[in-house]
């Protein structure tokens, strides 16, 4: 058995320690918010935050997340960053078909948690990884950008700041 931390619970998973967490989410949990891309870890449909850090889940085992907190498009919006970055999509209409935007999300948010006023070019390096087949990009850039300018996402940084 494996003893997994998830959006704040913990979960015991009887998995092989090589088990994708992707798969450990979906099938095993019934947590379908996070999506399957390609599997190799190269389109991002599949990112979700291990500690903090953005993440492909299609290629980081269980293992990899023992004594570690994973963090799921399920929950992102519990604190004020990821609640504004989810609030700026909404306002800006990000998604067209919408199944790239919980890993698109996902980064966004590890992005501002990291870097709350990133210029252009941060974005950009930091999304690249993030593949939108609808090519909203744009769009992407620009509630990243909107998100980074709410108060709260502000506040968030400046508290976790303080407390290191």
């Amino acid at each position: 058995m494996t003893l997994l931390t998830i959006n704040g619970k913990q979960h015991q998973v009887d998995l092989p320690d090589d088990t994708p967490i992707l798969w450990t989410l979906r099938d095993q949990l019934g947590m379908t918010g996070t999506k399957f891309g390609c599997g190799m870890a190269l389109c991002g449909a599949c990112t979700v935050h291990l500690d903090g850090v953005a993440i492909r889940s299609c290629v980081t085992p269980i293992a990899a997340a023992v004594n570690k907190k994973i963090t799921t498009i399920e929950a992102v919006g519990e604190d004020s960053v990821g609640k504004a970055v989810q609030q700026a999509w909404q306002e800006l209409g990000v998604p067209q078909c919408g199944y790239c935007q919980s890993g698109q999300i996902m980064s966004a948010t590890a992005l501002l948690k990291t870097n709350p006023k990133p210029n252009d070019q941060q974005i950009k390096d930091a999304m690249s990884g993030n593949i939108c087949r609808c090519g909203t990009y744009t769009r992407i850039h620009a509630a990243i950008k909107r998100a980074a300018q709410h108060p709260s996402a502000a506040a968030a940084k400046t508290a976790a700041g303080a407390a290191k």
